[in-house]
């Protein structure tokens, strides 16, 4: 079910948004609806991520554990080498 909203524009924003839908061949509507879609995701994505780093740190303020400096660079060399293997816990 969609739901109709209305957003006002500025007439420079306005040209941007008609000029650009034409070069790509798209409605305005397809722009807007996508760009909306990519703002949300990417948004989303940065408050998943605050959230575990907070519960990282709550974990690290209650227990104390942390890895190493030298166990996480290990691991990421052998990232970069093409060595998979799970995160050190």
């Amino acid at each position: 079910m969609s739901i109709t909203k209305g957003v006002k524009l500025d007439a420079a924003t306005q040209k941007r948004l008609e000029a650009l839908a034409q070069i790509r061949d798209r409605s305005p509507h397809w722009l807007m609806r996508t760009a909306i879609e990519l703002y949300l995701e990417r948004e989303e994505n940065i408050e998943h991520e605050k959230r575990e780093d907070m519960e990282r740190w709550e974990r690290y303020q209650l227990t104390g554990k942390a890895l190493s400096h030298d166990t996480v660079s290990a691991w990421l060399g052998d990232l970069a080498k093409g060595k998979t293997k799970p995160c050190p816990k």
